[in-house]
């Protein structure tokens, strides 16, 4: 199959949203060896759409519409296929009666142009929506098959994941699977690992591997084409073990995971608890724990000091060491760690300091990064990074690095660690 993804939406060519959806089929794609030519973004204007749609099917058997489902005029997406393919459109009565519902239950009336949302292309297979109002749809006529997805992210992202991928999967292997697994690595750059791992991508056939770096992590994707999902699933264990074997030291997770959520279940197995101070990442490495659910029992508190009067008064560090070493040092990190970790009485302590950027602090250049790691009683250990990013990127590129150093230093110390 050769694809092609239609975003529908005026805000999109205003700038006013991203296209987050393109990147997010495109990568789904992938996984099923769908080739993704063309990405192209209309306005809602049916006589542009129309257009658009007759480009597309020029030159891709596979077009995936995001946007123009929902109960607005401006919402012309189905309207526009449904006359350009010949099809009528009828009523989902299953969606019908969940719109009706989720109206009745909140105790507010329907207005007639909800209705519009029930409406699909007759013929075509139904996609659940479980996380909005219009359903998505697959129809397939004259050898193109055309997917149409509801505009918002939380909506498309689930509806594509669970109920369109699936059925592009059987269709590509003749009633077979389709299955992924995403090996994920920290610690070591993409040119690196793939290096490491090239005589497997070299002789790859099936399973697949496919390199992809992001956000300063790796990943490999796993992909095996088999008749059931067991068989599958064995031919990626097979693989993964022999990626592992050569490069598993680097690996932190797999598919969804996230080096703040590995952080977290690592805490919790392992009944440790943790608090931190924080200067340049302002409380953003909390935050980031703080997104994983059950994080309540580990993350204890913490605290922001980002000026150094806030070092001295609320962590209780000396003057004399600010004067002597610095803000952005290793003296000073380690001593934020020490004193947080007995301030809230935690198994670990914390300490971020740097200079995030636009600009030189402390004297120090932008990305220049101290991390403290206060364990029990132990002496605390600190990290230098010279990061080279955007202010935000250094500053969230600390965080990760503070979870994958302070993973390997409970490693070392023979605390448990899931993969």
């Amino acid at each position: 199959m050769n694809a092609e993804i239609l975003a529908v939406g005026s805000e999109l060519l205003l700038g006013q949203i991203t296209n987050t959806n393109a990147k997010f089929i495109s990568n789904q794609l992938s996984e099923l060896g769908i080739n993704v030519f063309y990405h192209t973004v209309v306005g809602d204007n049916s006589k542009r759409l129309e257009e658009a749609i007759s480009i597309a099917e020029s030159r891709a058997n596979l077009i995936i519409f995001s946007g123009g489902l929902g109960p607005t005029k401006d919402d012309l997406t189905k309207e526009t296929i449904a006359r350009h393919l010949g099809v009528d459109l009828v009523f989902d009565q299953v969606a019908l009666t969940y719109i009706e519902e989720f109206f009745a239950k909140r105790g507010r009336s329907m207005t007639d142009n909800n209705r519009k949302q029930a409406l699909i292309l007759a013929g075509s297979e139904v996609l659940a929506n479980h996380h909005g109002m219009a359903p998505g749809m697959i129809l397939t006529k004259d050898n193109c098959t055309y997917i149409l997805l509801p505009g918002p992210p939380k909506e498309l992202e689930p509806m594509f994941q669970f109920e369109a991928k699936p059925k592009l999967g059987k269709m590509l292997n003749d009633g077979g699977v389709i299955v992924s697994h995403v090996m994920r690595f920290y610690g070591i750059g993409e040119a690196e690992l793939e290096v490491h791992v090239q005589d497997i991508l070299d002789t790859q056939t099936n399973p697949t591997v496919a390199p992809l770096a992001a956000d300063g992590e790796v990943t490999l994707r796993v992909t095996a084409k088999a008749q059931s999902e067991d068989d599958a699933h064995q031919l990626i264990a097979a693989k993964v073990a022999e990626i592992r074997a050569i490069v598993g030291d680097y690996q932190y997770g797999i598919n969804d995971d996230s080096l703040a959520s590995k952080t977290v279940e690592m805490l919790q197995d392992n009944n440790l608890t943790i608090a931190a101070a924080e200067s340049l990442t302002a409380g953003l490495f909390q935050s980031e724990l703080a997104e994983i659910p059950g994080v309540g029992n580990v993350l204890i508190g913490g605290l922001v000091t980002y000026t150094e009067d806030a070092k001295v008064k609320q962590l209780g560090i000396s003057q004399q060491l600010l004067d002597t070493h610095g803000i952005v040092s290793s003296e000073c990190a380690a001593a934020m760690a020490s004193a947080v970790r007995q301030k809230f009485g935690t198994s670990i302590g914390i300490g971020l300091t740097g200079a995030a950027g636009p600009t030189a602090h402390d004297h120090q250049p932008v990305g220049t990064v101290w991390i403290g790691i206060a364990i029990d009683d132990e002496e605390p250990i600190t990290y230098l990074l010279h990061l080279s990013g955007m202010r935000n990127t250094n500053r969230l590129r600390a965080v990760k690095f503070t979870c994958h150093y302070l993973m390997q230093q409970l490693e070392a110390r023979g605390y448990k660690k899931r993969i």
